[in-house]
C-alpha cells in the first residue's frame, strides 16, 4: 500500500464522525429550544453525546483496522438514527404545544338563519333582507355582525330588534323578518325551551359571519402568572372548560364542563373543583341578573373565567379548553384509560354501554358516553360532573405512566382541534421541567358543589326552566379546599367526601324538590304520581320544568 493512501486512511472515519458530532449539535439545540429539559439533564445528555462521538472515532479513524471501523461504522449509523428521529419527535413535540397554547383570540360565530324552505342558500342570497336581533343579549357581537354584512353587501342591512329569543324565533317563524342574525351559541339555548324544541328544523343556517374578540380577565391590569410558594413551586388555578363544538376551536360555544384545577408543584397535588352546568349564578356581564352557568360560554371563556372567580372568590387567569368529541382521539392514542364508578349502571343517553361499579377500562368513545351520562343517575348532572372528574383523572395518570412512550408520536398528532389554552408555552415548559427535575407522583382529589332544583328565569332565556339553585355551604367548603391546596397543605378524598356541615341541599330523590328533568330521580317521581280515592291526581313537580 502506498504512503499517499495511508496518509488517506482517516478520512472517511472523520468524515463519519463529523457527521454524528454535526447531528448530536443539532440534537442538543432542538432540546435546547424546548426548554423543557433541566440544565443538569441537558449536562448529561451533552457528556454522553461526546462520549459516544469520541468512541466513534476511536472505532473508525484508521480503515485499515477493518473490524474495528465496521464496528464503528454500524455505531455511527445507529447514533445517527436515533438523532434524526428524536430530533424530529422534539420538533413535532414543540409544534404540537405550541399550536394549543397561548390563545389569545376568541371568535363569535354570528349565523344567518332563514326559514327551511326560504330560497336563499348563502349569506349574499339574504342581501336585501330584514334581519331579526335581539335587542340588549350579546349585542357586541351583533353589531360587529352587522357592520361586517354592510360592507360586504354594500348597503346597510335593515334590522328589527326583539327583546328575547322566543320573540325573535317568532318573528322570523311568523314572517315579521326574512332573516335571523344570532349567536350560534343559543341555537342549542332552543331546543331546551317549551315550545321550541324543534325550533332549528324549521331554520336553516346558510352561512355564518365570524366576529374575532380579545381574551381578557375582567381586570385588564391582572397579570396572568402562578403563585409563586416560599419553596420556589408553582400554584396554577386553570378552568378547565369542556365544549362539544363543530366549529372551530376557538369558537364560543355553551360550557358542558366546568372545572377549576388548583394546582401545586410543591406538594404534587391537583384539586378539581366540579360546578354544575345549571348553577343559577350572576354571570359577569349580566348586570346581577342570575342564569345558567352553561350560558357563560356563550358570552366567551373570559366570562366563564370571571363568572366562577365571583363564585369563589378567586382569581382565574388561565383556561384549559376541551374539546370532548376530539377528546376521544387522545384516549384512544393513549391506548385507552380507567375510570372509576360510583355506580353499576347503563347509559340512558346512548343506549348500548354499561359500567360497572368500581374501575372501568374504557376507550375514546365510552370515555366521553361515559363523562356525557346524567339521564341515570339521581343527582344527574352533579353525578355527571363527578364522572368528568374521573375522565380527567384516569388520562393525568396514563399520560404521566411510562405506557405513554409506546404511542407517543399518535398522541401528539391527535393533541390538534382537542385541547386549547392561553396558557404560554414557555409556561407549559417550566412546568414539565419541574416534573422532570422533581419526579414523583401527583395526587389528584375531586370535589363537586351541590344545590336544590328550582324554575327560574335565567338571564339569556325568555322563560323559566329548571336551575340549580347553589347551596354555598358547598361553595365554602370549596374554597377552604382550594385555600388548603393553595398553601401547601394536603387534602385528602376522605376529606373532600366528608358531608357538609349545615347543607342546605335537597336531596334529589325528595318530593318537594324540582328535580333534573330526564334523570332517575325525575322518572322515580313521577312515578310517584297517584290517584286517589276520591278520583284526584297527586302530581309530582319534574314534569312542569324544562332542563337546559
Amino acid at each position: 500500500m502506498s504512503r499517499r493512501r495511508r496518509r488517506n486512511d482517516w478520512i472517511p472515519g472523520a468524515v463519519i464522525t463529523i457527521i454524528v458530532i454535526m447531528l448530536s449539535v443539532v440534537f442538543m439545540g432542538l432540546l435546547a429550544m424546548t426548554k423543557m429539559i433541566p440544565t443538569i439533564y441537558m449536562l448529561i445528555i451533552g457528556i454522553v453525546l461526546a462520549v459516544i462521538a469520541a468512541i466513534i472515532w476511536l472505532l473508525v479513524w484508521h480503515t485499515r483496522y477493518t473490524g474495528r471501523f465496521i464496528g464503528g461504522t454500524v455505531l455511527a449509523v445507529i447514533m445517527i438514527a436515533i438523532l434524526a428521529f428524536g430530533g424530529f419527535y422534539i420538533n413535532k413535540t414543540r409544534s404540537a404545544i405550541s399550536n394549543i397554547s397561548g390563545e389569545t383570540t376568541e371568535v363569535t360565530q354570528m349565523a344567518v338563519y332563514v326559514k327551511s324552505d326560504d330560497a336563499a342558500d348563502s349569506v349574499e342570497a339574504t342581501a336585501g333582507y330584514t334581519y331579526g336581533i335581539l335587542s340588549s343579549l350579546d349585542r357586541e357581537n351583533t353589531d360587529g355582525a352587522v357592520a361586517h354584512l354592510n360592507s360586504q353587501f354594500g348597503t346597510e342591512v335593515q334590522t328589527k330588534e326583539y327583546a328575547g329569543l322566543t320573540e325573535l324565533a317568532d318573528g322570523i317563524l311568523n314572517g315579521e323578518v326574512n332573516a335571523m342574525l344570532l349567536n350560534s351559541g343559543y341555537l342549542s339555548v332552543y331546543e331546551d325551551m317549551d315550545g321550541y324544541t324543534d325550533f332549528s328544523t324549521k331554520i336553516k343556517e346558510v352561512g355564518t359571519v365570524d366576529v374575532e374578540s380579545t381574551i381578557q380577565s375582567a381586570e385588564e391590569s391582572t397579570p396572568i402568572e402562578p403563585i409563586t410558594t416560599a419553596n420556589g413551586g408553582k400554584v396554577y388555578t386553570i378552568y378547565l372548560s369542556g365544549i362539544d363544538t363543530r366549529g372551530e376551536m376557538t369558537a364560543k360555544s355553551r360550557s358542558d364542563v366546568n372545572i377549576i384545577a388548583t394546582v401545586n408543584t410543591d406538594t404534587h397535588e391537583i384539586l378539581l373543583v366540579s360546578t354544575p352546568r345549571d348553577y343559577f349564578v350572576p354571570l359577569s356581564i349580566s348586570g346581577g341578573a342570575p342564569d345558567k352557568l352553561t350560558h357563560a360560554g356563550i358570552y366567551g371563556i373570559d366570562v366563564c373565567m370571571d363568572t366562577l372567580g365571583m363564585l369563589y372568590d378567586i382569581d382565574i387567569n388561565y383556561y384549559f379548553r376541551i374539546n370532548f368529541g376530539g377528546f376521544v382521539k387522545v384516549i384512544d392514542a393513549l391506548g385507552g384509560i380507567t375510570v372509576n364508578s360510583d355506580y353499576d349502571f347503563d347509559s340512558k343517553n346512548i343506549l348500548g354501554y354499561h359500567f360497572n361499579k368500581g374501575e372501568n377500562y374504557v376507550n375514546g368513545e365510552q370515555a366521553l358516553i361515559f363523562a356525557r351520562e346524567r339521564y341515570a343517575f339521581q343527582e344527574g348532572d352533579r353525578q355527571r360532573g363527578k364522572n368528568q372528574m374521573e375522565v380527567i383523572r384516569g388520562v393525568v395518570k396514563k399520560a404521566l405512566s411510562p405506557e405513554i412512550l409506546t404511542s407517543y408520536s399518535s398522541i401528539l398528532s391527535s393533541l390538534d382541534g382537542c385541547f386549547g389554552t392561553n396558557i404560554t408555552y414557555e409556561e407549559i415548559a417550566q412546568i414539565l421541567q419541574q416534573q422532570l427535575t422533581n419526579g414523583g407522583d401527583w395526587t389528584i382529589v375531586s370535589y363537586s358543589v351541590n344545590g336544590t332544583g328550582a324554575t327560574e328565569k335565567p338571564y339569556s332565556m325568555s322563560q323559566k326552566a329548571y336551575v340549580m339553585v347553589p347551596d354555598y355551604n358547598t361553595v365554602d367548603k370549596a374554597k377552604s379546599l382550594m385555600e388548603k391546596v393553595r398553601n401547601g397543605e394536603v387534602v385528602t378524598q376522605e376529606e373532600a367526601d366528608a358531608p357538609v356541615s349545615g347543607s342546605t341541599s335537597t336531596d334529589s330523590t325528595s318530593t318537594e324538590a324540582v328535580t333534573e328533568p330526564g334523570t332517575v330521580a325525575a322518572e322515580t317521581q313521577a312515578a310517584t304520581d297517584t290517584t286517589a280515592a276520591d278520583g284526584t291526581t297527586t302530581e309530582g313537580t319534574a314534569g312542569t320544568t324544562t332542563q337546559q
